[in-house]
């Protein structure tokens, strides 16, 4: 199997667990990483926006990646995020860390400078001509306010061998067509980058996901897109349905906030966020406790049944 395909499936894009007075938690951070593994996810990605490494410092940054190698031990490949808007600056920090034990880099496209599409491609080839790994791109417009158009991410595919994904984050079904469709290289991936949206994506040609909800759901999540990536629909979409209310609550009220509250109710982490990030609604955990209990019950269900 070519490497690359070791990014087909699921990804999971970890939180940074806090203790109360905001310091890392790796204990935490232990018990969650061995529990998206268990529950059969194909790889890790540490350091996204779901692990709210625009808090950390470069030093929170390398320990993190050393710890979860460690951690790892081999198991399943490791995705470091390393992104910024100021080109130089990545590249620095990229030439600065080792990556003993990483597979690849996911990059976003910078934010707020809102580069046109050429700055945009000039940025990642800069930066495809400085890793030492290969390189996951990022679309996630909502973030960045820019939008990373289908030529730009084919361009790229085709003249960068060591670009070797997408996780496309537009929720705009054309533009991730016009990418499946326009993709010539085989070891090329489609990655969604909306949980909601990743059953109809891989019906379409998409290849997997990196993902939030399978933080507390690994094994539900994980399960669905493999059938899904199997052509076995009607399974898939059971386990859709069974986790999409859930998916709508975590992003109510922002990312991490609820997956940090639903692995709080799981007893995996506690709920600490670093600001400006803030703790989600009394009330609003009060319903995601509810949907959590569902699913969980659910599960156990299908284990006795099994």
């Amino acid at each position: 199997m070519n490497n690359n395909h070791l990014f087909k499936g699921v990804g999971v894009a970890l939180v940074t667990p806090f203790t109360i007075d905001k310091k890392v938690d790796y204990t935490a951070l232990s018990k969650l990483i061995n529990h998206t593994i268990d529950g059969q996810v194909d790889f890790l990605v540490s350091l996204g926006t779901t692990g709210e490494a625009v808090t950390l410092t470069t030093e929170e940054k390398h320990h993190i990646l050393d710890f979860t190698v460690q951690t790892v031990a081999g198991r399943i490949p490791i995705v470091a995020g390393f992104g910024g808007n100021n080109t130089q600056q990545l590249i620095n920090d990229i030439k600065n860390y080792h990556f003993e034990g990483i597979a690849a880099i996911l990059s976003a496209s910078p934010a707020y400078n809102k580069p046109t599409q050429e700055g945009i491609y000039q940025h990642y080839r800069a930066v495809a001509q400085s890793s030492p790994v290969p390189i996951i791109l990022y679309n996630v417009p909502g973030r960045t306010s820019s939008n990373m158009t289908a030529s730009t991410t084919l361009r790229l595919a085709h003249e960068f061998d060591n670009i070797i994904a997408v996780k496309e984050a537009s929720g705009n079904f054309l533009q991730c067509m016009d990418i499946v469709q326009g993709n010539q290289r085989e070891d090329f991936l489609v990655l969604s980058g909306d949980d909601a949206y990743t059953l109809p994506m891989v019906g379409f040609g998409m290849d997997g996901v990196i993902s939030v909800v399978a933080n507390a759901f690994p094994k539900e999540f994980s399960a669905m897109v493999h059938h899904a990536l199997a052509g076995n629909f009607a399974a898939a979409q059971s386990l859709h349905y069974r986790v999409l209310q859930c998916i709508h609550l975590l992003f109510k009220e922002g990312n991490p906030a609820g997956v940090k509250a639903t692995l709080q109710l799981l007893g995996i982490c506690e709920g600490h966020l670093r600001l400006p990030l803030t703790p989600i609604s009394e009330r609003l955990f009060t319903i995601l406790a509810r949907e959590v209990e569902q699913i969980v019950a659910f599960s156990k269900e299908q284990c006795t049944v099994d």
